[in-house]
């Protein structure tokens, strides 16, 4: 049984189809969360990445890390609808394996540092227990309404 399902991660998360890349939480800890993605043919990223041989983008490996991230720093948080997650920077970001379709992600983020409105956090990717992709990131925690007044 997951601890949140793909409806509890849209109530969390303003990400829709299809740059929603979290299908499910099986885990989650006060500093630490487990993420899947089941990653399949229809991603519309297949189609061109790479038509002969189909290849997850490693840019979105990362954004499912990231997203996974965004469920861990939101979850408790009571105003959650009016915040957004935004990622401030990626470092150390390591691509192993190829991610193809029928693959299962695990996304595994763990918060390293965190203060009001920042967060670093560290976080692996895997399939079938082998490492495919490992970064670092800082997140920050925004107002809806103050990120969407300076786009």
């Amino acid at each position: 049984m997951p601890v949140l399902d793909i409806n509890e991660i849209r109530d969390i998360l303003p990400h829709r189809y299809p740059m929603l890349l979290v299908d499910r939480i099986i885990e989650l800890e006060a500093d630490r969360i487990v993420g899947i993605k089941c990653v399949t043919q229809n991603e519309p990223f297949f189609q061109g990445h790479f038509p002969d041989f189909p290849v997850m983008p490693g840019v979105l490996i990362v954004e499912a890390l990231a997203q996974t991230a965004g469920v861990l720093v939101l979850k408790h948080i009571e105003d959650r609808h009016r915040k957004l997650v935004l990622l401030a920077s990626i470092t150390s970001a390591k691509f192993r394996r190829p991610v193809v379709p029928g693959d299962t992600l695990r996304l595994e983020m763990k918060i390293l540092k965190r203060r009001a409105s920042v967060a670093v956090m560290a976080g692996t990717a895997t399939v079938d227990g082998l490492v495919v992709a490992e970064a670092e990131m800082m997140c920050k925690l925004a107002d809806k309404e103050e990120a969407e007044a300076l786009s």
